[in-house]
This record gives structure tokens, C-alpha cells and sequence, in this order.
């Protein structure tokens, strides 16, 4: 079958990680993460991905806490090349070719990040992982994940969550909320609607790169939006 998309970005939340747990990494949600990959790779999508780390580590905590705010984010940063980390060796236990390229260098761990190198990984089929932000403080990873999405020429920002889609209202709290199959990037903007923050958002919006978000944590999503059914919320122009 036909994939709607080649090269995708995914765009996952740390928090996602932690499963049931209150701070870390579970691992049986890592590894349905990683058999999710698969399948997509296996059917010949190139895959990039992003990862937060606030199952580790949040900068604006960090400030929250009297600690200075660039120094958090650095540390932000480590956390997300830990989740990174675990990614990839749950994607090489079962055989996917991974890298793992990082903003920040470090050698013994990572590649630093290469645009060309990245797009050539890309095309012989390797899933690669880009972890430590933008390198700068004051960006989020979902900035990190647009800003990586446009550098390597991808046809769409996939971002995994645990809501399976845009609501009208948040659906944890509001019981009338009303999901959206479909949405405009000038209907985000009217209706104050909170996906992701407004860099990252106007980035995509600027560059007309769509964004899907959708349920990460029921396994097949990925392959099922791929395969064109309708699943979480298109934000398109």
C-alpha cells in the first residue's frame, strides 16, 4: 500500500515515557513505542524523531525553583539525549538501523548534528533520533522538532501525545469538548487553541508544513494515519 507521506517527523513528549509510572522511563511503553517505529520504517517511510524530557527534567521548573533559567534548559537539554538514548536502544534490540545526533556534542555517545548527514541516514532507511533541543536555551523541543522537520525536508510533523487529537477545550477537564478532525492554522490562532508553543507553531505555519497530533500510546496509530485513515487532528492551510 501506498503511504500518504515518505518523511515524517515525530515528535514525542518525555512525559509520554513515563507510563504509569511518576518520573523515569517505563519501558513496556518505550518498547510499543519502538515496534511502532518498525513497522512504519519496514514500510519504507523515513523517520526522524524528536523527544522531550520532562520525564527527567524541565527547565522553567528548574527556574521555578530559584535556579537560573539557561542552566535548567541545559539541563532540559541532557535529559531529552537520555530519552533519546533509551529510544535507540530499544529500536536496536530489535534490529532498526538508529542514530542518534545531538545539538550539543558529545562524542562518545552521539553524532553532532549534520543536516546533509541526517537526510543521507534518512535515505538508506536508518531511523534518526535528535536529541539535546535546538543547542539553545529559552526553545522547546517541539520549536526543536518544526525547526529539525523543515532542516530535512519532511512532509509533516507527527506529534504523538496522550489526547488523540485537538479539542476544543481540554478533554481531561472539560466533558463538552469537541474534537477537531480537521483544523486551519488560522482557527488555531483565533480560538487561543494550546498544541504546542507559538514558535514552534508559527514556524510550521510560515513554512506550510502540516501538523498531525494524535494518540501515540494506542499502538498502530503512526502506520494507520500513513495509510490515510483519519486519525487524531490535521492542522493543514
Amino acid at each position: 500500500m501506498a503511504m500518504k507521506y515518505k518523511r515524517i517527523l515525530l515528535k514525542l513528549s518525555g512525559e509520554a515515557l513515563m507510563g504509569d509510572k511518576q518520573f523515569g522511563i517505563d519501558h513496556k511503553r518505550l518498547d510499543q513505542y519502538a515496534n511502532d517505529i518498525k513497522n512504519v520504517s519496514a514500510a519504507g517511510v523515513e523517520i526522524a524523531i524528536v523527544i522531550g524530557g520532562g520525564n527527567i527534567f524541565r527547565g522553567i521548573q528548574a527556574e521555578e525553583g530559584g535556579m537560573d533559567r539557561v542552566q535548567g534548559d541545559y539541563m532540559g537539554m541532557l535529559a531529552t539525549v537520555i530519552n533519546s538514548m533509551a529510544l535507540q536502544s530499544a529500536l536496536e534490540r530489535i534490529d532498526v538501523s538508529t542514530r542518534l545526533q545531538s545539538a550539543i556534542k558529545m562524542e562518545q555517545i552521539c553524532e553532532p548534528y549534520i543536516k546533509r548527514r541526517a537526510i543521507r541516514h534518512l535515505e538508506k532507511g536508518r531511523v534518526v533520533i535528535f536529541g539535546a533541543g535546538t543547542g539553545n536555551p529559552y526553545f522547546t523541543t517541539d520549536t526543536a522538532a518544526c525547526l529539525r522537520a523543515i532542516e530535512i525536508e519532511a512532509e509533516v510533523v507527527m506529534k504523538g501525545t496522550r489526547v488523540d487529537g485537538i479539542y476544543s477545550a481540554d478533554p481531561e477537564k472539560d466533558k463538552n469538548a469537541v474534537k477537531f478532525d480537521t483544523i486551519s492554522f488560522e482557527e488555531v490562532y483565533q480560538k487561543g487553541l494550546n498544541i504546542m508553543d507559538m514558535t514552534a507553531f508559527t514556524l510550521c505555519n510560515e513554512n506550510k508544513l502540516p501538523i498531525i497530533v494524535f494518540d501515540m500510546n494506542h499502538g498502530g496509530n503512526i502506520m494507520r494515519i500513513l495509510q490515510g485513515e483519519k486519525v487524531g487532528t490535521l492542522v493543514a492551510f
